[in-house]
């Protein structure tokens, strides 16, 4: 039992890991809700790709290669059983409550996204600490990168997971 007057207070960067793991929990709920089933984390895309007992899978944290960088490369999920993505659909989640670099990061995102990635990819943006200017950027790459299939707010992914999941 905590001290009367005590409290425990949590660092930004947990706090946002925390918020960052509760938005991958509600795509994960969508994905069970549409009958995908979870075969693993830390699984290779191989792996993923082969264990074809199930044919609505899906793999969190799921190394791909390496990156534009030439160091390792993973995904929050790896999607399997989509007919119109034959080769998958890669789903990365982005959270930022509050101001910081997230939004910052999303040229070398979508750079990994065009060169490195091996399957079509939606992105999941939640929280209100991005700047507006940022996600529009990330919204306008689907037009030129062929991988990038669309940005999305979890209510955007939700009516887009009903419609072609």
């Amino acid at each position: 039992m905590l001290a009367e007057g005590f409290r425990m207070t949590m660092t930004q960067g947990a706090r946002a890991n925390k918020s960052g793991n509760i938005l991958e929990g509600n795509i994960e709920a969508v994905l069970n809700g549409h009958d995908y089933f979870q075969i693993g984390s830390h699984v290779t895309k191989e792996f993923l790709l082969t264990a074809t007992l199930l044919p609505k899978r899906y793999a969190k944290q799921v190394y791909i290669g390496a990156g534009i960088y030439q160091t390792t490369l993973k995904v929050d999920f790896y999607v399997v059983g989509l007919s119109a993505n034959p080769s998958g659909l890669i789903i990365e989640c982005k959270w930022q409550e509050s101001g910081g670099s997230v939004d910052e990061k999303f040229p070398y995102l979508n750079l990994n996204i065009q060169q490195s990635y091996p399957a079509q990819t939606i992105v999941v943006i939640g929280g209100e600490g991005m700047r507006e200017g940022a996600i529009n950027w990330l919204r306008q790459q689907v037009k030129y990168n062929r991988n990038l299939l669309g940005v999305y707010s979890l209510d955007r992914f939700i009516a887009w997971a009903n419609k072609y999941c």
